[in-house]
Order: structure tokens, then sequence, then C-alpha cells
């Protein structure tokens, strides 16, 4: 966030474009639910798949490969309430289809959201960055050279930890899941989303690059931590997994894609 450009008070809509792009994918994971007639613990599955989004590894190494450095630092901003999103709203939905009995108090989930690290520190990496970008510090640079590391092994990590933990061969069970799910992340959230983004005047903010970030960033795949809700709510981990390795497969096929309509923007 220190080489972004931040002038634009239009870029306070940001963060709200994310949180918009992630309920909506929820919303229409329930509704495809309801038309495939999936019993609760599947429907709960299905919410977080279509809710979560792998925006800070894929999504961000996606931006920092096709826009530079530049769209990379509005990543942060488009995430900022990602988290808060999660444990607030998406958790507690996917709790409600749970057939497990194990409860857990509004009081208490709000205390482990205020200690969790990974918001301290995002919401921290914000903060500091913003005031080194507004104090006109030139950043050292030998930061770009660790940068083009780190991104990119971050994420590899990430993909490899998922990956030992699959069972590919009950993909084949969830077919018609994997193919709504598929739908949503790839062709109606990003619509949705990038409509938004183009009616609140991102294209016209340093060539269009916030309208491109939320186009990249709204048409990632299903999110790592969709496969947590599963495993602590007794819902369906195999359907969260089948959709997991599906739609992160798919992007073979989708990246292509989105790089021409980059290109056209």
């Amino acid at each position: 966030i220190w080489v972004v450009s931040i002038q634009n008070v239009r870029l306070v809509f940001l963060p709200f474009n994310g949180v918009f792009a992630l309920l909506s994918g929820g919303i229409l994971a329930l509704l495809a639910a309801r038309l495939l007639a999936l019993e609760p613990r599947k429907t709960g599955a299905m919410f977080g798949c279509g809710s979560f989004t792998n925006i800070g590894s894929i999504g961000a190494l996606v931006c920092f490969v096709f826009i530079g450095e530049t769209g990379f630092a509005l990543v942060p901003i488009y995430k900022l309430f990602e988290e808060l999103s999660y444990y607030s709203i998406g958790f507690p939905i996917a709790k409600y289809y749970s057939s497990s009995d194990k409860d857990e108090q509004i009081t208490q989930r709000l205390k482990s959201l205020a200690r969790d690290p990974f918001i301290l520190v995002a919401l921290s990496s914000i903060v500091l960055g913003g005031v080194l970008n507004i104090s006109g510090v030139l950043r050292p640079a030998a930061f770009k050279s660790i940068v083009a590391v780190c991104v990119p092994l971050g994420t590899i990590l990430l993909l490899a930890s998922i990956g030992m933990a699959l069972k590919f061969k009950r993909v084949r069970k969830y077919v018609k899941e994997c193919v709504a799910v598929s739908l949503i992340k790839f062709v109606l959230v990003p619509v949705l989303a990038t409509s938004v983004a183009y009616f609140i005047g991102f294209g016209s903010i340093d060539n269009g690059l916030p309208l491109k970030v939320v186009l990249i960033l709204s048409s990632m795949p299903v999110a790592f931590n969709a496969l947590i809700p599963p495993s602590i709510y007794d819902l369906d981990l195999d359907l969260a997994n089948s959709c997991w390795f599906v739609t992160t497969a798919m992007l073979v096929v989708m990246l292509p894609v989105l790089l021409i309509i980059i290109n056209f923007l």
C-alpha cells in the first residue's frame, strides 16, 4: 500500500465492494442449494464455498502478476472487512445449518475476532502503509525484490498444505454442486461486483486500476478457510473439498480469460 495512489476518495468504497462480492456469493450459493434440494449439512457447506473467496493468496498473486505491485497494493483495502465478514456473518450462517450441538456465544466470537493475529496484522499493515504513503517517505528499492519472492512463495505453501489433505476420489459425487459453485465464482459474482465497481466510478481512477482489482478478486476460487466451517460444525466436508479443488483447478482456464478482459478494460 506504500506505493499506491490513494488520493481519490472513492477508494473508500473498495472494501464495501469486497464485502458485497462475498455476501452475494453466499446468497447465490444458498439459492443454488435450494434448487438442488440439498440437505442442511450440504447447504451449509455450499454457503461457505459460495461466500469464502481466495482473495489473500491466489487473488493477491494474480493481481501482482497481471497488473503489478500497484494493483497488489489495493488487495488489503479490498479485503479489509473480509475476516470480519467471515466470522460475524459467514460462520454463524454455516452454524445454522449444522447438526452439531456445539454452541458459541456471540461475545466469545467477538473476543476471538479482536484477538485474531491475522486481522491485527492486516489492519496494522494497512495503517502503517497508509502512514508511509502519506508521509512521502521513499520506499527502499530492496522491497520490490522481497515482495517478488514472498508473494508466490506464500501461495505455493498454502496450496501444498491443502492439497495434501484432499480426497480426490470423492469429487465425482459432487459434480452438480461443483458446477453450481463454479458458475457463482467465475460468472455471477464477478458480473455483479464489477458492475457495482463500474457504477461507483472505479474505471476512471488510475486507468481503471481499482476496477481491474475488483474483477480479479471477485473471480477467485473457493478459499482455503471454506473448509473450516464444515470441519468444526459437522457440515459436508467432502463437498467443500470438492468445490475447492474444482474451482482452483479451473483457474487454468479462467486466468487467460481474465487477462484478456483486463487488457481490454
